[in-house]
């Protein structure tokens, strides 16, 4: 009888996102930036959304499949419109270089704040010997509301977050104090929570009754910071050739948050 019950609420939960309206009049679509450490799945992750919002699987936003590879493949800022078969959702996620531990290389956090202020704009290739300052002429230095992030989602590995570099968690908390001076939320998603626990590899279902998970979910929470409410386990699509409807529901929960957070966030902005 579950297993009956699983598209329902997977059909519910798209169709709650196809309907979903933004209250601000000169905001057409909320934009989100998701960053992350390099191999954490964060393009992985706005595929995995845009496949479950299809109902097929999509790669849009292009993944590095080398193994051990300590480079970026995402090179440019780049923005992706979500849509699902039946419309165009009116929200945005943007793709930023990956982050390193290493201070010049990957994704700067100068450059990530600049990116959800709404400085940068899609298409800028960025630089890993120099940061984006005010003085470039590609800088937007007053960027309009609707180029504005609303909310930054941040990608890590489930199986590697014991083993992250002291450096990194340094960049973080640089963008983590910065945007959050203007309130601007953040958001965790936990990828790869089928390698770090037998249990939910075997059974999806299981992952919020993993002891192994939720050891996970508050490491993630006391090294960035982030409130265990902000963090999403998930399940990105790798290798798969069809979608299933358990990974798809994980997927669009997250998403449902996320839309909710960053849209509240711009209702607060209208207000003041």
């Amino acid at each position: 009888m579950a297993k009956q019950q699983r598209p329902n609420q997977k059909e519910a939960l798209r169709e709650k996102l196809e309907n979903f309206s933004i209250s601000h009049p000169d905001v057409k679509d909320i934009k989100i930036l998701v960053a992350g450490q390099i191999g954490a799945g964060k393009s992985s992750f706005i595929n995995s959304i845009d496949s479950a919002l299809r109902g097929r699987i999509s790669s849009r936003a292009l993944v590095n499949s080398t193994a051990g590879d300590s480079h970026s493949f995402t090179k440019k800022l780049t923005g992706f419109t979500i849509k699902s078969e039946k419309t165009t959702l009116p929200f945005v996620f943007k793709d930023i270089m990956g982050l390193q531990p290493e201070a010049m290389a990957g994704s700067r956090p100068e450059d990530i704040i600049n990116a959800v202020f709404g400085h940068v704009n899609d298409g800028y290739k960025f630089n890993e010997e120099q940061k984006l300052t005010s003085d470039d002429q590609r800088y937007t230095s007053d960027p309009s509301l609707s180029n504005q992030c609303f909310c930054l989602v941040y990608v890590i590995a489930a199986d590697t977050i014991q083993f992250i570099d002291e450096r990194l968690i340094d960049k973080l908390k640089i963008v983590r104090e910065k945007i959050s001076e203007k309130g601007i939320p953040q958001v965790l998603v936990m990828t790869k929570v089928d390698e770090t626990c037998p249990l939910v590899k075997k059974d999806l279902r299981k992952i919020y009754i993993s002891k192994r998970i939720k050891e996970k979910m508050d490491l993630c929470s006391a090294t960035t910071g982030v409130p265990l409410t902000n963090i999403f386990p998930v399940k990105n699509y790798h290798d798969e050739i069809d979608t299933n409807d358990l990974t798809d529901v994980l997927m669009l929960k997250a998403l449902e948050r996320i839309i909710q957070i960053a849209h509240d966030k711009l209702k607060d902005t209208e207000s003041h």
